[in-house]
Formats: structure tokens, C-alpha cells, sequence
């Protein structure tokens, strides 16, 4: 069974409105275009209401674009060929199931044989560090081991493309700073291509290869921060800091 790695992505020109029930027009997206390499790691930062999650979402081929096309290896995204994993802002764990039915639950829904689920999981659960909580259920966890066990859910399919909504954004300051860290740790193993949703701009240049600065609603891309320092990088780095600095001159941030 090939293993999938991760495929190049494009957004070309994306735009995406919604009407809301008073008949307004409410113009979300705005001629975004971006490009992740295979195996890439961007981080799409920006304001609340800018249209990150929206983004997200029609990378997921979850909606579709009033204007400009989401392209994977050069092709028109198909959502059915397409193989996505998608982290939330929370776990969505299954509190009745223990963590390694969770992940094997992801499996279940994609089709793999029943013979196989149980050493696929164990491979994800180890890649994030969870191999020795495989049987505790998820309310014996803490919120960042959950999170992590929701990452190895979305991994354990073998995505091509791997999506995360601020997955982080609901921790505390110190339990999010240990689980970037571990993030960090095992980013490397990980074949997807990753598109990375956040609001905190020390977050995104610490894990990012590249950051996109988004703009208010319309959302528009207003800058782009290629990382040059190399992935086994320190939050605390000066070259991070000072990027982290940059970030946030584009955001209109003092």
C-alpha cells in the first residue's frame, strides 16, 4: 500500500462571498493567491473574521469558490480523489471511545480494512508521542494530549494535504507553547503538505516555512514571510522574534 506524500497546493485568485438573510452581500475572500510546496509548511495568518477558516474550508473542497480555483499538483481540487486531513480549533474526541478507537474511527470512515487499523493508529499515536495512552479514554487526558490525539487522527489516513484551524487557540499560554514545541518535534515525519490557521503571529513564524499575512474582511494576502531560519528553531530565537516583529507591522500591530 503506497504511502501518500504530500502534493503541491495552489490557490489561484480565490474569492468567496456569502449572502446573509437580509439579502446583503457579505464579500469574505478576495483574489487570494498563495502556493505551498510538497511536504511545505505554511501559516496563514490574520484578524478575527478575515476569512481564514473560510480558506480552510474551501481547501477541503467543503465549499466551493465564487471566483479563482484551489489546485492540487496543477489539477482542479476534487474533493472525492482529494486526500485531506482537517484539525479543528477543538478535539471533537469521542468521550465513550479510547484514544486509539478515536484514531481508528478515522480509518473506519475512510474504508481501511479491519486488519490493518490497529497498527496504522499505533504508528500515528507514536509520531505525536501518545503510543502509551492508546487505551486511557480522552477525559483522562489533558487539552493538549487531546489535541495531539486529534492530530494523529487526521494524520492516520495518510493525507495529502493536512489542515489546521487554530488547534491550539483554546489551550492556555503554557500548555500551547509545549504543544507547538511537540509539533515541532515530529513535523518533520509528517509527508502532508500543511496549511496552518492561526491569529498569533509568534506561532506562525516559530512553525511556519512560510507565513501569509491576511487583511480584514475581504480577506486579502497583504504580505508574505518566507522563514529562513532552519525548522529546529527556538520560540525565543532572535531571527524568529524579529520576524514575529515583522508579522505584526503587517498586521497593523504596534
Amino acid at each position: 500500500r503506497a504511502v501518500t506524500v504530500g502534493v503541491k497546493l495552489e490557490a489561484a485568485g480565490v474569492g468567496k462571498r456569502f449572502r446573509r438573510q437580509t439579502g446583503e452581500i457579505l464579500e469574505v475572500l478576495d483574489a487570494v493567491s498563495f502556493t505551498v510546496p510538497p511536504r511545505g509548511f505554511a501559516c496563514l495568518v490574520g484578524p478575527s473574521g478575515c476569512g481564514k477558516s473560510t480558506l480552510l474550508n474551501l481547501i477541503a473542497g467543503l465549499i466551493r469558490p465564487d471566483a479563482g480555483e484551489i489546485r492540487l499538483d496543477g489539477r482542479p481540487l476534487d474533493r472525492r480523489a482529494s486526500r485531506i486531513g482537517y484539525v479543528f480549533q477543538k478535539p471533537r474526541l469521542l468521550s465513550w471511545k479510547t484514544v486509539q478507537q478515536n484514531v481508528e474511527f478515522a480509518l473506519e470512515a475512510d474504508g481501511a480494512a479491519r486488519g490493518e487499523r490497529g497498527e496504522r493508529a499505533r504508528n500515528a499515536l507514536a509520531l505525536v508521542g501518545l503510543d502509551a495512552f492508546a487505551d486511557e479514554y480522552p477525559l483522562a487526558l489533558s487539552g493538549g494530549m487531546q489535541q495531539r490525539v486529534a492530530i494523529a487522527r487526521a494524520l492516520v489516513i495518510e493525507p495529502g494535504i493536512l489542515l489546521m484551524d487554530e488547534p491550539f487557540s483554546h489551550l492556555d499560554e503554557l500548555t500551547a507553547r509545549a504543544q507547538r514545541r511537540e509539533l515541532g518535534r515530529f513535523r518533520d515525519k509528517i509527508s502532508a503538505t500543511v496549511v496552518f490557521v492561526t491569529h498569533n503571529a509568534l506561532e506562525a513564524v516559530y512553525l511556519g516555512d512560510c507565513v501569509y499575512v491576511l487583511s480584514g474582511r475581504p480577506g486579502r494576502i497583504t504580505a508574505t514571510f518566507p522563514i529562513e531560519a532552519p525548522r529546529t528553531r527556538e520560540i525565543d530565537d532572535p531571527g524568529v522574534v524579529a520576524t514575529q516583529r515583522a508579522v505584526l507591522g503587517a498586521l497593523g500591530v504596534e
